[in-house]
């Protein structure tokens, strides 16, 4: 099963939303018109240079924008307003996509700022980088497990937030697609003959991933294995769960015959 990266859920955009027009709240009111002139990197006073860059990303820039936050944060380092560029221009890689610059920016503000109110924020965001990163089943999974990690970091520090709630949701399908890699491999090794490799990868999926929809399968993955095997007890053993847990599924049916047509009987479920 591969993660519905690219595609932004409901909630998610709510609280990226909800979080960036907190993170926009400002002072006071830009001094200058918004022309092709300010985007250029001269000195400029704080506000004006951070409501440019607002604007850019209101107006569907986020490139720019980002560049111009990161503006604002090398002119007036010790300013009140460079904090806020700094989750404001994390957020506008995000948007643009470039989620290594995203990842590094608002890890920059949590080394530095690791007790900060907008703290949720960059955690959240660094676990939304990872996860629209992740990839088909049949690459590498690296990216996988850095967003299993980082939304697992969100729940841990923040678990009563509404970022917290949907890193649960999202967990359920990385655990899936990681889930899902075991097999592909396990199917490979299978294919090739080799059973007791692909064993090991079934017998992964039944002991970590066991609340994936990849369960069954695996169990009668399983069942096949342990009979090329040699090792009945094994089999049964396996079919016996799957009977037990998913008694009306398809995999349990196969397994039945399987079994009963190696010669040892299996009582149905």
């Amino acid at each position: 099963m591969t993660v519905p990266a690219s595609g932004r859920s409901p909630l998610r955009i709510a609280v990226l939303a909800a979080a960036t027009a907190a993170l926009g709240l400002t002072a006071g009111c830009a001094g200058a018109g918004k022309t092709k002139k300010d985007v250029a990197y001269v000195a400029r006073d704080v506000d004006t240079l951070y409501m440019t860059a607002k604007d850019r990303l209101d107006h569907g820039d986020a490139k720019q924008a980002a560049a111009l936050f990161d503006e604002v944060e090398r002119q007036h380092p010790y300013s009140p307003w460079a904090r806020r560029a700094q989750l404001m221009g994390a957020f506008s890689y995000y948007v643009a996509r470039d989620y290594a610059k995203s990842v590094q920016t608002a890890q920059r503000f949590l080394s530095i700022h690791p007790g900060n109110k907008d703290a949720p924020y960059a955690y959240y965001l660094v676990a939304l980088c990872y996860y629209e990163q992740i990839s088909d089943v049949t690459r590498d999974q690296k990216i996988t497990q850095q967003a299993l990690t980082a939304l697992t970091e969100v729940m841990r520090r923040y678990p009563n937030t509404d970022y917290a709630t949907d890193a649960r949701m999202k967990i359920d399908l990385v655990n899936d697609h990681l889930a899902g890699k075991e097999m592909e491999v396990g199917r490979f090794y299978e294919r090739s003959g080799k059973w007791l490799a692909s064993a090991l990868r079934f017998r992964v999926v039944v002991d970590k991933y066991q609340t994936t929809s990849h369960t069954p399968e695996a169990l009668f993955r399983l069942v096949e294995a342990y009979l090329a095997l040699g090792v009945p007890e094994e089999a049964h053993r396996a079919a016996a769960v799957l009977g037990h847990n998913y008694p009306g599924s398809e995999w349990y049916k196969r397994a039945f015959k399987l079994v009963n047509a190696k010669g040892d009987k299996l009582s149905a479920a």
